[in-house]
């Protein structure tokens, strides 16, 4: 504990002296009577009568402060006596071990700024920004704070300074280390030039490209694009489905860049006229890892690579915390309660479908059944599933999975994508023949997803017999909460997107949020993804009309008259609930 610039002459029978300061600030006024130390522990159970009158005899002889007495009898824990000197000044104290600071919050004040003020921001609501310092009553660094977060008020808090400093250390280690692994490279290549098949294992460049796709992970980017240009190489990150770039490194090292990426994903770096794909694995300071889809292409000024990011989700996700609105989620779990048939989840690349499928396969995983996936890659491990990735080169790929898995008893069974009607047929054939079937495919919205398995080269037929479900979703940014601000949708916005009555206020407006920006979501207003669904159950309507081979808008509009919200609808329902902005919603859904 550091309280600078106090003198706490902390007894039995006294009251407590805080020296008179230009940094107290008012909860801290001259005069005041603060409340005993040692009655503050007395009476939290934290030491006994006894214990407390041979601190005081020891602190007589020794000169020092109560609590440092008692710490050196093992008296007390330091947490407990931080905790009563929290109350004793009047502020609260925070345990930085158990409660961690929010990582967003942390990242509203540099890391150099940080650690010259000792100073952690620990939370952020409504403007109101609580601080982890080792002196509270440092009203001057509050006010450093304030000014460089832009805060209404800054409230500190208590906390010990050895978590504190610990915290302090790590804050910002990222960028720092990257930079510094950056500079390192430059410098080699500036003495030992790295030519464009060089096997680059050892270094300062595998320095920086561990550090880059770390950093990449604690940003949460789902891709790493590395291009190259005229004068530069780029590295952009794709953060909440936005790109955004991350660091520009001379162009110089761009060749031992890609050919460090090459090494690792096992690709040809002497290859460079054409594209090439890999994979690889990053093993994380945490014990986590991550796997890496690693996609080479060449461009006028070099090959660029794009970095898919694949972190094992560690997280419960279950279809209740998937974002589904109340009535598509009970339509949902009904048609996975069916004995047999095919559930499809639809959308594009990066729709978050296998998050879904995953949800799905949890809600169905018990005992009693036997369920088996066949994935590319597999992206999170299920406990009591028996999961198989694809490896073409071994002859193993999903139509050869599925055969096998036909003949090995399975009640659920998982494939990761539909590609071909090899594929398609099997499944089908899986699914009429009494098994459940979970899988995903790329079209538009839910209603086009027959016709896209008949041009595929199904029979309708097939298709009638199989197909019980199909989710559609879309993944949009969520607004952040601290800065969203509600607001009413003008009358031409309502009349341009045809707002469903139901969802207008009383004076036919329709109630929006709209972003705003601050330093907690980088100045954009957003932080986070969420997800839009439509949920198409198949019932017998739908399928006649998929026998007579009708479009995609006559099947959406009999599935709408049976229930059915669409993407739009869904998307409507969540903004007006404050999730998203109108304007982000319609983004990702028209």
């Amino acid at each position: 504990m550091n309280l600078d610039s106090q003198s706490l002459r902390l007894g039995k029978s006294e009251v407590v002296e805080i020296e008179q300061s230009p940094r107290t600030p008012g909860g801290f006024a001259n005069g005041r009577r603060h409340p005993r130390l040692g009655e503050i522990l007395l009476r939290d159970g934290s030491i006994t009568e006894d214990l407390l009158d041979l601190a005081l005899a020891q602190q007589q002889v020794s000169g020092q402060r109560l609590g440092e007495v008692l710490l050196s009898i093992n008296a007390i824990r330091a947490s407990d006596l931080l905790r009563a000197v929290a109350e004793q000044i009047g502020v609260a104290y925070i345990d930085l071990d158990s409660t961690p600071p929010d990582a967003n919050v942390i990242s509203l004040i540099s890391p150099s700024l940080a650690r010259r003020l000792k100073a952690v921001p620990v939370s952020l609501n409504k403007g109101v920004l609580a601080v982890a310092m080792a002196n509270p009553a440092d009203v001057v660094t509050m006010d450093d704070i304030k000014m460089a977060v832009g805060a209404s008020k800054v409230v500190p808090m208590l906390a010990d300074l050895a978590q504190l400093d610990g915290i302090l250390s790590r804050l910002g280690g990222g960028e720092r280390a990257m930079a510094e692994a950056l500079q390192r490279a430059v410098e080699e290549v500036d003495t030992t030039p790295i030519g464009p098949a060089a096997e680059v294992k050892d270094g300062p460049i595998v320095e920086f490209v561990d550090r880059l796709l770390t950093l990449a992970m604690r940003e949460r980017a789902s891709d790493v694009h590395i291009e190259p240009t005229e004068g530069d190489t780029r590295v952009r990150f794709r953060v909440d489905g936005v790109l955004r770039e991350a660091v520009t490194a001379p162009r110089d090292l761009h060749s031992g860049l890609v050919s460090r990426i090459k090494i690792s994903a096992e690709l040809n770096i002497a290859e460079r006229r054409i594209p090439q794909d890999g994979r690889m694995t990053l093993q994380l300071q945490n014990g986590e890892s991550a796997d890496m889809r690693v996609a080479t292409l060449p461009t006028v000024y070099g090959e660029s690579i794009a970095i898919r990011l694949i972190i094992q989700d560690k997280r419960d996700v279950r279809l209740d915390n998937l974002g589904f609105l109340p009535e598509p989620l009970a339509r949902l779990k009904e048609c996975l309660q069916l004995p047999h048939g095919a559930t499809v989840v639809t959308g594009p690349t990066g729709s978050g479908k296998t998050t879904t499928l995953y949800a799905a396969l949890k809600h169905l995983n018990d005992a009693s059944r036997n369920i088996l996936t066949v994935e590319d890659p597999v992206e999170n491990y299920i406990h009591g599933v028996k999961q198989v990735q694809v490896n073409p080169k071994a002859g193993l790929t999903f139509a050869t999975a599925l055969r096998s898995f036909l003949r090995s008893d399975p009640d659920v069974v998982l494939i990761g994508e539909i590609r071909d009607l090899e594929t398609a047929t099997i499944a089908v054939e899986a699914s009429i023949t009494g098994h459940q079937v979970l899988s995903s495919l790329h079209t538009n919205n839910a209603a086009s997803t027959p016709l896209r398995l008949v041009e595929m080269g199904l029979e309708p037929f097939y298709v009638i017999g199989a197909l019980n479900c199909v989710v559609a979703q879309r993944l949009a940014r969520l607004l952040c909460d601290n800065c969203k601000e509600e607001s009413r949708a003008t009358e031409s916005e309502v009349l341009m997107l045809h707002i469903p009555e139901d969802l207008h206020n009383t004076d036919g407006s329709f109630t929006v949020y709209r972003p705003v920006g601050c330093a907690s979501c980088s100045s954009t207003g957003y932080r986070g993804r969420f997800a839009v669904h439509e949920v198409m159950v198949v019932d017998d309507t739908i399928r006649e009309l998929i026998a007579e081979r009708a479009p995609s808008a006559t099947i959406e509009a009999a599935a709408v008259r049976a229930g059915m919200w669409t993407l739009r609808m869904d998307g409507l329902r969540k903004v007006r609930a404050g999730v998203s902005s109108l304007q982000e919603v319609m983004r990702v859904v028209i």
